[in-house]
């Protein structure tokens, strides 16, 4: 392509919405409209850009595999016509689709960003615009083959963000990894930290054919064992274990021990991550976690919640057995997580 052409695919949100008896509510063209009428987006500056609209247009709340699923096949269909993609989406769940996107979207050479408001365009005093021009200048002019999300002056990459503030302008951010960009008087890209493109015989490829059952189990002082063995059953196939600190579990609590250890024997894959919002986990570092390896959970090192969640589903999706998924969970396949170093080298300071 000569000159940069960006596809905006607009499944939703805040950003889009308009103000109703009923409070704000998104409306079919109501986007498209609102961008039209502001000379913001006819600098030339901007790439030229298609706004493709899903129908119907979903609050990110509404969001399930399902949608991952539509996106990515959009981008896929939409592909060879564009110089890159921007991804419209509601908040709540942004990172979730962020992540999802980044596994699913095989070989991708081209940028994917996510973007959205935490005010309508529609408003006087919305974060919409500096957002949507930002995320637009990205996929249309710089070279990023990677899924991304941009808000609030920072660019992200897609399978390292969370939503950290339901009210704040700088919504997101990336806790374990550094940022891939920042826009201030300048755009500067870290391109450091930007995945190298993939070889040029590759091609996009979105190889998930079903929708596993996944989930999520967060562990809190008090919880009971059959509380977990009534989650961690037939037909879930995996679940995101949300441990205290470095992955520690109640170890005094043998019944819910045994329930870890007898979905792991009914091919019940457990991914352990941290709940704490920096960090990583190591099984077995404290007495407290030693259980849950010898029960079958595997160790999520810095993976948040939402890539973790996106990778089991990404994996199960390609028909893995429970044994091939538990092979790539501690294997970086998108920069979703920092491998974990040998042991000489943690007990060396290496």
């Amino acid at each position: 392509m000569t000159e940069p052409r960006v596809c905006i695919l607009y499944t939703g949100g805040t950003i889009g919405m308009r103000r109703t008896s009923q409070g704000f509510a998104p409306a079919s063209g109501y986007l498209a409209q609102q961008m039209a009428g502001l000379a913001e987006f006819k600098n030339p500056a901007l790439p030229d850009y298609d706004i493709l609209e899903f129908d119907p247009l979903l609050d990110s709340s509404n969001m399930t595999p399902a949608d991952w699923l539509k996106i990515a096949r959009r981008i896929e269909a939409e592909y060879d016509r564009f110089t890159g993609f921007v991804v419209i989406h509601g908040t709540d769940t942004m990172a979730y689709t962020a992540s999802a996107l980044a596994f699913l979207l095989d070989g991708l050479n081209k940028p994917v960003v996510l973007t959205g408001s935490q005010i309508p365009l529609c408003e006087v005093r919305s974060d919409a615009v500096e957002n949507l021009i930002t995320a637009l200048l990205i996929a249309g002019n710089y070279p990023v083959p990677e899924v991304c999300l941009y808000f609030g002056g920072r660019l992200l990459r897609g399978c390292r963000s969370t939503k950290v503030s339901a009210s704040g302008l700088s919504a997101f951010d990336s806790p374990n990894y550094p940022l891939l960009g920042t826009a201030g008087i300048d755009l500067q890209m870290n391109w450091g930290a930007i995945l190298p493109p993939p070889p040029e015989s590759s091609r996009l490829v979105i190889e998930n054919t079903c929708y596993p059952l996944v989930g999520v189990l967060k562990l809190f002082p008090g919880i009971q064992a059959w509380m977990a063995a009534s989650f961690l059953r037939p037909p879930l196939q995996a679940a995101v274990l949300e441990a205290f600190g470095v992955g520690s579990a109640p170890d005094h609590d043998a019944a819910l021990i045994a329930a870890f250890a007898q979905a792991d024997a009914q091919g019940i894959v457990i991914l352990d991550v941290t709940q704490c919002r920096q960090g990583l986990v190591n099984l077995g570092s404290y007495s407290t976690s030693a259980p849950l390896l010898n029960a079958g959970v595997v160790g999520g090192l810095d993976l948040t919640t939402e890539a973790a969640l996106t990778k089991l589903f990404y994996l199960f999706g390609r028909g893995y057995t429970s044994q091939q998924v538990k092979a790539q969970l501690q294997t970086n396949l998108r920069g979703e997580l920092t491998p974990a170093r040998p042991a000489w080298q943690r007990h060396s300071g290496a």
